[in-house]
């Protein structure tokens, strides 16, 4: 295979803000198929990004199968991530799913036996695992810069940015709030720079303090209170099985000028590293304490795009073509579901959770 036809499930804002732009970037990459329950949006997204013979289907099924077709790529509400995945990878088709996973650890589950039964690629688009940030400190973990890595923070606040469009605020259809929108993507590179995938207890908390309220100075415009039916923010400690201490701290809206989106924090045994305000590692050298900047640029591959959209696409299709393995596996992004999972069930019974 020489080239990867693409077809798109779902044609809203993350599809046209990121799969779409990337992958037409990519020459080994066609875009041969679209479905979405706005065929507007659809015809839009062929027209723009689309091969000059892509089709526009009125059902996922017949998409799924189209035999030009040799990926998917599904950008569609939570609740659907796993059927429509499932399909796929029964119908022959390697998937590129939008994070969370799926809106449950259950649907995460059937989407990681099939993929494994299947032989079928899965992945899930945690795109910040691709900037030159992430990249420079998951490299320094591997290379045991920081020593062991046994406290981890991983950040997801915004102080006035609920997202007012879609099903966002929707629980039924979404499973939950910033905690599985935003606080997802934190959570994986906390796992990922730790490369940790064996929790043990969680112990989460989440509220609705301003939910109720409103809030004109939101940066999508005011919320309606009463179609805000997810958590505004959620918190957790999670221990896992080897002693480690992840913290996960995420909100849409908060009284806060300490705001950090898809960032870490670690503390190490030789050294510490955070992502505020750019990259820094810390530590004692030579009886001295030292603080040390990151000056990043292209420096793993001149060759790659620095965008971290551009460079997930440019992996996950490279992936495709030379049979490996994607560098988000659906394993991984299992054991993120099933934390998420139990922050929820830790915040509503009111008592911490243990794994098996």
């Amino acid at each position: 295979m020489s080239q990867v036809h693409v077809g798109m499930i779902g044609c809203g804002g993350i599809a046209f803000g990121k799969h779409l732009p990337s992958l037409a970037k990519i020459p080994e990459a066609k875009i041969t198929a679209f479905f979405d329950v706005s065929q507007e949006r659809a015809h839009d997204a062929k027209n723009k990004f689309g091969t000059p013979d892509a089709r526009v289907y009125d059902n996922v099924q017949a998409l799924l199968h189209d035999p030009d077709v040799h990926v998917v790529h599904v950008c569609t509400p939570n609740d659907t991530h796993a059927e429509i995945s499932i399909a796929a990878m029964e119908a022959g088709k390697h998937v590129l799913c939008e994070k969370p996973m799926a809106k449950t650890s259950a649907d995460a589950q059937r989407m990681l036996e099939v993929s494994e039964r299947t032989g079928r690629k899965l992945s899930i688009a945690y795109q910040n695992r691709y900037r030159a940030d992430s990249r420079w400190l998951y490299a320094a973990c591997r290379g045991g810069e920081l020593g062991e890595v046994y406290l981890a923070k991983a950040h997801a606040v915004r102080r006035r940015a609920v997202p007012t469009w879609g099903v966002f605020l929707d629980l039924e259809k979404q499973g939950g709030g910033p905690l599985i929108d935003i606080g997802t993507h934190a959570l994986d590179l906390a796992l990922w720079m730790m490369d940790n995938y064996e929790p043990k207890t969680v112990l989460g908390t989440t509220y609705r303090k301003l939910a109720e309220q409103g809030s004109p100075a939101n940066a999508w415009g005011n919320w309606n209170p009463e179609s805000f039916t997810v958590e505004d923010s959620a918190f957790a400690m999670i221990t896992m099985k080897n002693g480690a201490t992840v913290w996960v701290e995420s909100s849409w809206a908060l009284n806060t000028l300490d705001v950090d989106e898809a960032k870490v924090t670690l503390h190490g045994s030789k050294a510490g590293a955070d992502m505020k305000g750019g990259l820094r590692v810390n530590g004692e050298e030579h009886g001295q304490l030292y603080t040390k900047e990151i000056l990043l640029g292209n420096q793993f591959d001149p060759s790659m795009p620095n965008d971290s959209a551009e460079r997930e696409a440019r992996a996950w299709i490279d992936a495709i073509l030379s049979d490996q393995a994607p560098v988000v596996t659906a394993r991984q992004g299992y054991v993120v579901q099933q934390i998420l999972e139990a922050i929820y069930e830790s915040a509503n019974k009111g008592q911490a959770v243990s794994f098996a």
